[in-house]
């Protein structure tokens, strides 16, 4: 299992963090998925695809970018 980091821009409260988490947690292989509001990141352990991720992300209407 791997870690994995998102900047994710677009986010403005606990609802948005709350949007996000649950769309992360839903991509095929992700184990866990903690979103930070204050780091603007969200941090994924498990061995999902990195463009699934982004694209959850956006599906919610925000935006994110695989943190290298």
């Amino acid at each position: 299992m791997s870690e994995m980091i998102l900047n994710v821009t677009g986010m403005t409260c606990q609802h948005c963090v709350s949007a996000v988490t649950k769309a992360l947690q839903g991509v095929t292989g992700v184990e866990s998925a903690e979103v930070s509001l204050e780091n603007k990141q969200a941090v994924v352990m498990g061995d999902p695809d990195p463009q699934a991720l982004v694209q959850a992300v956006k599906s919610e209407g925000y935006e994110a970018d695989v943190k290298s």
